[in-house]
């Protein structure tokens, strides 16, 4: 079995993610031998779930809305929570953020987050940390793709309701999903494109950025 990094380079191909032209991405498409395997299959060559692997709408519309608005992250800390490809993290990186952090506990998405950070000749910091009920000293918190799960969704946005009660800006990329919560969300911006993955629930369409309030 490779290490995650050999695996991600060889699995993957560079990708240019509909909403968000400006970054490139290692990422699993039709070329790539890992695209039509099943779950039993790839747990031979990878320990992880393919999330990493995927430019989902909640990152591209996050990634999107970052860098038309800058003033969001520049010059401040970010943490990009659940970061999968980095796609979030990178566009901060690239709206000059100070300091960026991409969390994600799979060795697998870590591994991407750093291939794609280097890809993109960005500085992204990436930690493996459980980091659901921390209190860092981000400035501003980005989680994209998170509400897959209810009992995720639950304790995941409770937490980001906690940061955002200190203080914090918090935003969250969804494609409207069924575990994200109705309260304590403001809807800032909608995507719409004929883009459809065939591994996401949604397409983007459905792509949006909510503030945390």
């Amino acid at each position: 079995m490779d290490n995650p990094k050999d695996f991600v380079l060889k699995n993957t191909a560079t990708v240019t993610p509909t909403l968000v032209p400006e970054i490139r991405l290692n990422l699993a498409d039709e070329t790539c031998p890992i695209w039509e395997k099943t779950v039993p299959q790839l747990e031979v060559f990878c320990t992880s779930e393919l999330f990493w692997a995927f430019a989902w709408a909640g990152g591209q519309a996050l990634a999107r809305y970052i860098l038309d608005n800058p003033e969001i992250v520049s010059e401040q800390s970010v943490l990009d929570f659940g970061s999968g490809s980095g796609i979030a993290a990178i566009a901060a990186a690239k709206a000059g953020a100070s300091q960026v952090i991409a969390s994600d506990i799979d060795e697998y998405a870590a591994a991407a987050i750093e291939v794609n950070a280097k890809k993109n000749n960005v500085a992204v910091e990436v930690t493996q940390d459980n980091l659901i009920g921390c209190c860092g000293h981000w400035t501003t918190v980005l989680a994209a793709a998170v509400c897959y799960e209810k009992d995720m969704s639950l304790q995941v946005t409770d937490w980001l309701c906690s940061l955002a009660d200190k203080g914090t800006k918090v935003f969250i990329g969804d494609a409207q999903r069924f575990y994200l919560p109705k309260n304590n969300l403001e809807s800032v911006v909608k995507y719409s494109s004929p883009f459809l993955s065939p591994l996401e629930d949604t397409d983007l369409k459905n792509a949006q950025v909510w503030r945390v309030l």
